[in-house]
């Protein structure tokens, strides 16, 4: 199993490299300039020495060959940087296709999906995890292509000078590469090992800091340290374990490569004492020996590269190729019709829809929302209501039946676009940080100040801005920190009446909040949903008295439907909810 997942990821891997193959190439193509550059340095050096030592040659004699010496040393460090600089920008691709990639599947999944994932690990996967793919390709990978290629240009240069030496470094060679791969299977094990750990202790460092105000109550807060340092002890071992492994496969690959080095070096010294091999030929092949290992020895420097990209790269592929079941895949494909601008008809035909195997949040309903008309819906905690909201909204396709608009499958229309018809406003509005102007703005970006205005009257905003010495420039912290839950609530309403759309979908928006801020934000909903199709999720049960139909709900399944009046007048599952809301 952990050998597919590693082939999984390799190959995952190799698809990234498409998009970036004309960075890569260059590198490579550089590198191997260089090469061929340090084989021309290494002629002219071998051929200076030569003149001085044993032709009694003056420094004017050789200097033309300094000043070329000198030359391809500076247009060598060149390739080198330009190398670099092509390898890094391939890296930075990569990373910004990747991440775009990974946010657009957390979209597409959509937020009851989200809401199941644990955000530590979501936010280790998304920042650390696709991090580790820039080394690979902006070093890794280039580095590769060169110990396969830079020393066959040696190797090339190296044989017509000695053939001898030459053939001593072809048989060594592989012997790096060989003791690399041996251990490379305990060092993937090892990266394997310490990206668990790195995950969990993720985790827990994010739990601990989110539920910080209820460690302090309890008094948990000491245990939860000692938690946490067992959690980054572990890592500290893990990561130990990775180093030394790199260690130990750098000491391996420098060994064998100092004792090539030697064996052609004394092979060199016997055969000029010789006279077998001309001295210019001789130091020439002396001068390349360790270039010829050099490419081999920074691959294997580079390994830990490799393997917390492999580490990273199976849990990006699985998010990025495997879809839940019930959830619309990543690509969509084009739509067939437009979204509406009107107020549409919806209607949900035996209606199943899963969030997990065997788990269903809807099971078999059948639904008219009118154009233009207000349902609301109601029932206990898990009937199956928020499920409803979340179809709607397209974030997941129904395991069985159809969800139609206008006539039309949801699913034909532009997932992006469908979204830009709905004004949203859930039971705890989420606030950005940032000002008061761009979290209303959010709605529509492209708002004057006139329409934003407008909306802050309609959703009674008007009032707090007047107690806020900013105004619309007035800072938010994060999940809006600053106001109140119904200031926040008033928030989300500017945000509905700026967004202007034809469907409205409403999840218990005054669930949190007092009696007055309820009753306020419930008259500001009144004159929204006026022109709109209205779908209400609520647990106050007033709201449901001015609506067009209740549907009451349970287990998933719609129990009732009708005019509140109806529903009443039978006094059968919406009557007890009234009647227990009032005795309560």
């Amino acid at each position: 199993m952990k050998a597919d997942v590693a082939s999984v990821a390799n190959d995952w891997l190799t698809q990234q490299q498409g998009g970036v193959r004309r960075w890569l190439l260059s590198a490579m193509g550089l590198g191997a300039a260089g090469t061929v550059l340090l084989c021309v340095q290494a002629g002219l050096l071998a051929w200076a020495l030569n003149a001085m030592l044993l032709q009694n040659a003056n420094v004017r004699d050789v200097l033309p060959a300094a000043a070329g010496f000198v030359l391809l040393a500076l247009v060598r460090a060149a390739c080198a940087v330009q190398a670099r600089r092509f390898g890094f920008e391939a890296g930075r691709r990569v990373v910004a296709d990747v991440r775009k990639r990974v946010l657009e599947a957390f979209r597409a999944r959509g937020p009851a999906w989200l809401a199941r994932q644990s955000s530590a690990d979501l936010i280790t996967r998304t920042v650390d995890g696709v991090d580790a793919l820039a080394p690979y390709y902006a070093r890794y990978l280039p580095q590769k292509a060169a110990a396969v290629l830079l020393p066959l240009i040696v190797l090339v240069a190296a044989f017509p000078a000695d053939w001898v030496a030459g053939l001593v470094m072809l048989v060594t060679a592989p012997l790096v590469p060989l003791f690399m791969v041996l251990l490379g299977g305990v060092a993937e094990r090892a990266s394997q090992r310490r990206w668990v750990t790195l995950l969990r202790l993720g985790n827990q460092f994010f739990d601990s800091l989110q539920g910080l105000v209820t460690l302090r109550l309890f008094g948990a807060g000491a245990r939860r340290r000692v938690l946490l340092a067992e959690r980054s002890e572990a890592y500290r071992r893990e990561t130990m374990s990775v180093l030394r492994v790199a260690f130990l496969s750098s000491l391996v690959l420098e060994f064998f490569a100092m004792v090539s080095i030697a064996v052609v070096a004394v092979l060199v010294g016997f055969r000029l004492m010789w006279g077998d091999v001309a001295f210019t030929h001789g130091m020439f092949v002396l001068l390349l020996a360790p270039e010829f290992f050099l490419p081999l020895r920074a691959l294997g420097a580079l390994r830990h590269a490799r393997m917390d990209a492999v580490s990273a790269a199976g849990d990006l592929a699985a998010l990025l190729t495997r879809v839940p079941p019930g959830h619309a895949p990543v690509s969509t494909p084009s739509p067939a019709v437009d979204a509406p601008m009107h107020p549409p008809c919806i209607e949900l035909e035996d209606v199943r829809f899963e969030y997990a195997p065997g788990r269903a949040g809807l099971d078999g309903v059948t639904l008219h929302l009118a154009a233009g008309s207000t349902t609301v819906v109601v029932g206990a905690s898990g009937s199956g209501k928020s499920s409803l909201l979340q179809l709607l909204m397209g974030f997941h396709a129904p395991s069985r039946g159809t969800v139609r608009v206008d006539g039309h499958a949801l699913d034909a229309f532009d997932a992006q676009a469908w979204c830009a018809r709905i004004a949203w406003l859930p039971q705890r509005p989420h606030l950005f940080v940032g000002t008061l102007r761009d979290n209303v703005r959010l709605a529509r970006p492209d708002a004057d100040d006139m329409a934003l205005e407008r909306a802050a009257r309609a959703a009674g905003l008007d009032a707090v801005l007047r107690d806020l010495p900013q105004g619309w420039a007035t800072p938010l912290g994060e999940h809006g920190y600053g106001l109140s839950g119904g200031q926040a609530q008033r928030v989300a309403l500017a945000r509905a009446w700026l967004r202007d759309a034809p469907l409205l979908l409403l999840d218990e928006p005054t669930q949190h909040l007092d009696e007055a801020s309820a009753h306020a934000v419930q008259q500001a909903i009144a004159e929204l949903r006026r022109g709109r199709t209205v779908v209400q999720v609520a647990h106050r049960l007033d709201a449901a008295r001015t609506a067009d139909q209740v549907v009451v709900m349970a287990a998933g399944r719609v129990i009732e439907a009708g005019t509140p009046a109806q529903l009443l007048a039978d006094r059968g599952a919406f009557f007890r909810l009234l009647q227990n809301e009032e005795a309560a």
